[in-house]
């Protein structure tokens, strides 16, 4: 899938990306004082190269100069966002913990706001003036597809509903003509026929979509193929193995099925997330937990004996346990450890109903949050029972716990919280919760958080 202007514009975006940095950066000197530079003038140079450096690892790490044309609007602005908050949310950190910058205090949060304005200025106007240009920088290739069944109709749909990648379906063959009918499909001819139909009219691509029992006829059609100067793509259906879209890489030459996308298995998305959970839980121990923790205490000490915190055995990030805390709810009891709270438990107290049903006895998680045992957002960990049984009647539970687990999470905003009396019940959590994994964003998170929030000012009928 060639673009005609690719590589042209993601030099130019890169050339266009280094000069706004270079042009912040000289914005910024002007700031200093004339004396302190002619002081110092190699150690800002060495201070500009760095933070060239810095922004190529960045943007490297961001695949921020991925497929420049053919990316979607959103997904660019995403990439750029990103970069930007791992760029400046490190360079903040280093400025906030380290002397090393003290000689550019001066102009190093003039220099971080007029970067950060010219770059998102310049990646919305040229995705602006790419919007009504694209189709112009695309080759407009003929292909024909060989297969009218189910891969072939998602191989028609997908380059209807992206033209920017400039294929034009020219037309379908399949031994069976009424397979494509199903389909709207309309069969120009039998297999027998493509290579016929490609020479005389130019086509310099086929895609074979063919089911596994008609493999046999490939390897020719491979054959002829080449002969005559056309590309052959294979496209083979495995949905079959795994039941859904699954992700493809490559060791070498060897070909790699993922069942699933895990946006925090990169690295970059995984130290965004961190960052995210140090500073959010860091802010709410400060400015709530500080002076509500202590009248809590009192609160809890006052309506029955036992201990303020409730530490609990739970599982964590790849099955590894570790103690989760809770304001005690409860009165001390030997069935916390392998008995769900219940609609008008016993055992739970006047005060603890309250901090149930407001959630406010999750507050002490931010400290798990702090230390790393648990994130702000992920799927909600379970007592280690829980994890045993379920684990044996329900598929796929265990993936929720390739993730850290949360205070919070998507299967929580969505009513699927508190007690889990069928298996169907918990069975939709985990389907959420794997929904997360699998979609994984900071504006996800951000938006979780909110409607949380949002949950404990209205109310939660599942919460008691």
């Amino acid at each position: 899938m060639t673009n005609k202007y690719s590589t042209l514009y993601k030099w130019i975006n890169i050339w266009i990306d280094y000069s706004i940095l270079n042009v912040a950066l000289i914005i910024g000197f002007y700031k200093i004082e004339e004396t302190t530079f002619e002081v110092y003038p190699s150690y800002y140079f060495f201070i500009v190269l760095i933070f060239n450096l810095y922004w190529f690892f960045c943007s490297s790490v961001g695949s921020l100069y991925k497929d420049i044309l053919r990316r979607e609007a959103i997904t660019t602005l995403k990439a750029t966002l990103k970069t930007l908050l791992i760029y400046v949310g490190s360079l903040l950190l280093f400025n906030a913990f380290s002397s090393h910058l003290d000689l550019l205090s001066g102009y190093f949060y003039q220099f971080i706001f007029i970067f950060c304005f010219l770059l998102l200025s310049w990646k919305t106007i040229f995705l602006l003036h790419r919007k009504n240009k694209r189709y112009l920088w695309t080759w407009n290739n003929k292909i024909i597809i060989i297969g009218a069944g189910k891969v072939g109709g998602d191989l028609i749909k997908y380059f209807k509903n992206n033209p920017q990648l400039g294929y034009v379906v020219d037309s379908v063959f399949d031994d069976d003509p009424t397979i494509g009918l199903e389909r709207g499909i309309e069969v120009a001819g039998d297999i027998e026929a493509c290579m016929a139909y490609a020479k005389s009219n130019n086509i310099k691509e086929i895609y074979c979509a063919l089911p596994d029992h008609q493999l046999d006829k490939v390897r020719p059609l491979m054959a002829e193929a080449d002969k005559h100067f056309i590309r052959f793509r294979l496209v083979p259906y495995i949905q079959n193995f795994w039941g859904k879209a699954v992700i493809a890489d490559a060791c070498g030459y060897l070909p790699v099925l993922a069942p699933r996308q895990e946006p925090l298995e990169s690295k970059a998305n995984e130290m965004l997330k961190r960052i995210f959970d140090i500073a959010f839980s860091s802010l709410v121990i400060f400015f709530i937990l500080s002076w509500l923790l202590p009248i809590l205490a009192i609160l809890i000490k006052l309506d029955s004996k036992g201990p303020v915190i409730f530490k609990q055995l739970r599982s964590g990030r790849n099955g590894k346990p570790f103690y989760c805390l809770k304001l005690r709810t409860m009165r001390v009891n030997s069935e916390s450890d392998s008995k769900q709270a219940s609609k008008k438990d016993s055992r739970i107290t006047r005060v603890g109903s309250f901090l149930r049903k407001t959630s406010l006895d999750e507050l002490p998680q931010f400290f798990n949050v702090l230390v790393g045992e648990m994130s702000v957002v992920g799927p909600r960990p379970h007592m280690i029972k829980h994890t045993e049984d379920y684990s044996v009647e329900i598929q796929h539970f265990m993936v929720r716990h390739f993730v850290t687990p949360g205070i919070t999470g998507w299967a929580q905003v969505n009513g699927y919280r508190g007690e889990t009396k069928e298996s169907n019940a918990m069975g939709k959590r985990v389907e959420a919760d794997i929904w997360y994994l699998e979609n994984w964003s900071l504006i996800l998170d951000i938006r979780i958080v909110f409607l949380t929030v949002w949950q404990m000012i209205k109310g939660d009928a599942n919460a008691y």
